[in-house]
């Protein structure tokens, strides 16, 4: 696991993922011109608008596997 503080709205915030996961993010925000604290911010922004809103761990997990889902990134795990 791997901890990294990230102002969002100016705040600062403290996340723990795993590196993999912050990998995936780091490549999903490269490959749409962001930086990654960008990519939380607006993450974070959509998570908040759902009912009960998920943490924002899960919310970056998710987003980070339905984006590999849709660029094929990743693979079969069958």
């Amino acid at each position: 696991m791997r901890k990294r503080s990230i102002s969002i709205k100016g705040h600062r915030t403290s996340i723990l993922l795993e590196p993999e996961f912050w990998a995936a993010l780091k490549g999903v925000a490269r490959s749409r011109g962001l930086t990654l604290p960008a990519l939380v911010a607006e993450i974070d922004q959509a998570r908040t608008k759902q009912s009960p809103p998920a943490s924002l761990a899960s919310a970056l997990r998710v987003y980070a596997l339905a984006y590999s889902g849709r660029s094929g990134v990743g693979g079969k795990t069958d």
